[in-house]
């Protein structure tokens, strides 16, 4: 049998992509392994968000070239936002990969590996460009193919939860951003498709699930005169038989309507948290970024989900630096972070993206040393925020879906049974943000001293995702349980189970 090994930088997306691409990997008789070492065949799921993430994705690829000269019969798999935004190129740059495929190709993954294999000929896969060709806009989509996805439970870090793709691509067309061009036109897939997915998921034991796209709010599927939207799909996955939870992410606050806050507030599977990407809080700036809405709508957003949803914890993405952006632009945002108060926020520096249009009409002109310090201003103020929020938990009793050890704990178990050997490291992340506090690890360390024997430290969510750390059995992850919170930290909650 041979065996694969897929590593996954960047997005939800990614992760769920690098998952779809296993089960079809697994299905066509390949057996997937956790560390490089070993497999006949190496998967890079790629990002394009930052220029670092791809030039370190083309580093560790000049390191498999030895690798890959070793081992006759090997194969190298690029896949994912790079492989589409570069297509040829990662070829001219990395001769010795075999297969470069873009997003909206997983499905023909497996094919692709085997013609590779068989022919000893480069395997090419990608959506047609939107931009660079005068295409019809059907034949666009088209290249960027819809599947029905092979799910596995194998294939998913834990059976009990898993994400669900509702729609590709995105129109939104922020200057910034890359995913118009890299995931194609937006495509919403049919509510039967979603729904079968979903229950056999819940046929796996998946009690939890996650919808996403790019702009998952947008969702809406037309079929005769019936349109669906996402506040209907949602009402529809709420009928599921063993489905206790559902979330989506992200949302683009323009299409965050009543009907759908009051589908989260009414539908008990439906869970109060709400990612809602602002971006930056001065008008200026905004329309510099081709977002389509002012700050002042944005507030009037976040009324309206405290105002119908008092439990809702929202989060947020902003980028700092942007083109122009000034001292006074970049105090607005963070006036909009102390306003909305967001449970946390994913914050990045602005990197210039070849082909998108803020590459072609603006100048990257804030120093990175003032990106850097707005960005840990912005940080301080969130994490300030953060642990306010945090700390009204205190004494409360939340329910939370345990999801299994600690990272502390997974950690040790990890060093004792020496299941690295090669000490392998995810090559990026696209999100920015502070390390946690110091006092966390304290805390962490003050828990798992007094934990009864037997137990070891487990971590879980609250419906409005919060991480929440407390010593119990291993058996329990998987299931709900209830939970006393007795210490807080920005970014985590700590506490003991109620036993019964």
């Amino acid at each position: 049998m041979k065996r694969f090994y897929i590593e996954t930088v960047g997005c939800q997306m990614n992760v769920l992509d690098s998952e779809l691409a296993a089960a079809e990997l697994i299905s066509a008789g390949w057996e997937r392994l956790d560390s490089r070492k070993g497999a006949d065949l190496v998967v890079f799921n790629t990002c394009s968000v930052r220029e670092h993430a791809e030039e370190k994705i083309y580093s560790a690829l000049g390191r498999l070239k030895t690798w890959k000269l070793e081992k006759p019969g090997s194969l190298i798999v690029v896949m994912g936002c790079m492989a589409q935004k570069d297509k040829d190129v990662v070829f001219q740059r990395a001769p010795f990969v075999d297969v470069v495929v873009g997003p909206g190709r997983i499905g023909d993954l497996a094919t692709l590996v085997a013609a590779a294999a068989s022919t000893g000929k480069q395997q090419l896969a990608v959506g047609i460009d939107r931009f660079q060709h005068k295409t019809d806009r059907s034949e666009v989509k088209e290249s960027f193919r819809l599947y029905d996805p092979i799910r596995l439970p194998q294939t998913r870090p834990h059976v009990f939860q898993a994400m669900v793709r509702i729609m590709f691509g995105c129109d939104k067309f922020c200057s910034y951003c890359v995913v118009p061009s890299v995931r194609g036109p937006e495509q919403s897939r049919s509510p039967k498709e979603i729904l079968d997915e979903i229950k056999t998921l819940a046929d796996q034991g998946c009690v939890e699930v996650t919808l996403l796209g790019q702009t998952v709010n947008s969702y809406r599927y037309r079929e005769g005169d019936k349109t669906t939207r996402l506040s209907d799909l949602l009402a529809m996955i709420d009928g599921v038989s063993g489905i206790r939870r559902v979330r989506f992410v992200s949302s683009y606050p323009t299409d965050m309507t009543d009907e759908l806050l009051q589908a989260v507030r009414d539908l008990p599977s439906a869970t109060p948290y709400l990612h809602v990407p602002a971006q930056h809080g001065a008008n200026s700036v905004l329309k510099r970024m081709r977002r389509r809405y002012t700050v002042e709508e944005y507030r009037d957003l976040v009324d309206r989900i405290y105002s119908t949803v008092p439990d809702a914890a929202i989060t947020s993405d902003f980028i700092v630096g942007f083109s122009g952006e000034t001292e006074e632009e970049f105090q607005q945002t963070i006036d909009l972070v102390r306003y909305a108060r967001f449970k946390n926020s994913f914050i990045f520096k602005y990197s210039v993206r070849p082909g998108n249009e803020a590459s072609r009409i603006y100048e990257d002109d804030v120093p990175e040393a003032v990106k850097k310090r707005r960005n840990n201003e912005l940080l301080a103020v969130q994490n300030e925020i953060s642990a306010e929020l945090n700390r009204s938990f205190l004494g409360r009793e939340v329910e939370i879906l345990v999801e299994g050890p600690s990272k502390r704990e997974a950690k040790s178990v990890a060093q004792e049974e020496s299941l690295y050997a090669e000490n392998e490291q995810p090559i990026e992340t696209s999100v920015e943000t502070s390390s946690a506090p110091s006092n966390l690890t304290s805390l962490s360390d003050l828990i798992a001293t007094a934990a009864p024997s037997g137990t070891v430290q487990l971590t879980g969510r609250t419906p409005c995702d919060r991480i929440v750390v407390f010593n119990g059995l291993p058996e329990l992850a998987g299931t709900f349980q209830r939970v006393k919170i007795v210490e807080t930290a920005p970014f985590t909650l700590f506490g003991k189970i109620i036993t019964k």
